[in-house]
């Protein structure tokens, strides 16, 4: 088949995010089973040492410029823009994070280009490309052709590969790339707004009650805290949580949020979003609560109960309080 893969290397804050190697894994699959390169797409300010990092791929392809310091989405996609319709590669794989969520997309319609989002996985089935894909949530799974003759574009949800096959200490050629970007963005990146401090530390907590839209209303949420009081943890919340306003930022588990490594993960009335699993999938012990008997929680759960994490949460707590009378602690 003609044109290469491209991944685009995500950098936040001058390093280069774990997605990235995870993408360079899947990429380099791609480009073997097509015979064709591989290339990473770097883009930013004063990022060439980042490159070197990318020895996965065949070689770089940096797009260096001061105004290119943060990853603003329409100004990120109106630089690669340009290259893309030049060099046509047959697929652009870009990370889904909050980083880079929304290039891939903007390109396809600038440049009216196919686009597959929330790719766990791609391969090539009689020298076409075929992207499987999770939707609402995970609880579909759906295989996908892009049309043939046009760069595929192909939005990547993190875990398609284990990072670590993405890494390698070789170092790829880097060919630089001049661009000019707009000084007058119509969008323009204002500043970092980080969680506020003197709350607590969700990264070092043993046991975690992390909530999510089944608690249906933020008074509900006592019931988390007097379960989290029980067992000697704090509560977190899941991505829609935090933006209802129900707990601050600083609580948030996830790919925008923190990763936690507890040894106890209460999940109740969390669907699984990758996104949310991305940040606690790492847990020693995940009890998973839901009502739905399809949620892609209870893929990563140790035990799970379908049920209404309201009615169980009461339980739980009582079962763990009357352990602690009886003189065997919170276990």
């Amino acid at each position: 088949m003609s044109g290469d893969i491209w991944v685009l290397a995500e950098q936040w804050r001058g390093r280069i995010s774990e997605i990235t190697y995870e993408i360079l894994a899947l990429g380099r699959d791609l480009a073997d089973e097509a015979g064709v390169r591989l290339e990473a797409v770097l883009v930013g300010s004063h990022v060439r040492g980042l490159a070197d990092t990318l020895g996965t791929a065949d070689s770089v392809l940096l797009i260096d410029h001061p105004l290119l310091a943060e990853p603003v989405t329409p100004t990120y996609a109106d630089v690669l823009a340009p290259l893309l319709a030049d060099r046509s590669p047959a697929a652009f794989l870009v990370p889904l994070t909050n980083i880079s969520l929304g290039i891939g997309t903007l390109l396809a319609g600038e440049l009216r280009l196919p686009a597959v989002n929330f790719c766990r996985d791609a391969h090539f089935v009689d020298r076409r490309l075929r992207a499987t894909c999770v939707l609402y949530g995970g609880k579909i799974e759906a295989e996908v052709t892009p049309r043939g003759g046009a760069t595929a574009i192909l939005g990547i949800w993190p875990h398609a590969r284990p990072p670590e096959k993405g890494h390698s200490k070789r170092l790829p050629g880097v060919e630089e790339i001049a661009a000019s970007p707009d000084a007058a963005p119509a969008i323009r990146f204002r500043r970092y707004i980080n969680p506020p401090a003197g709350d607590v530390d969700l990264t070092k907590q043993e046991a975690l009650v992390a909530v999510g839209r089944g608690m249906r209303s933020k008074e509900n949420l006592e019931l988390a805290e007097a379960l989290a009081r029980g067992i000697g943890g704090a509560v977190c919340a899941s991505r829609p949580v935090v933006d209802q306003h129900w707990l601050p930022l600083s609580r948030q588990v996830g790919k925008s949020g923190l990763t936690v490594k507890p040894k106890l993960y209460f999940a109740l009335g969390i669907s699984g979003a990758p996104e949310h699993v991305e940040g606690m999938r790492k847990s020693d012990c995940i009890i998973a609560v839901n009502t739905d008997p399809q949620a892609p929680i209870f893929n990563v759960a140790n035990y799970g109960v379908v049920g209404d994490a309201l009615e169980l949460l009461p339980v739980l707590t009582r079962a763990v309080e009357g352990r602690k009378r009886a003189g065997g602690g919170a276990g």
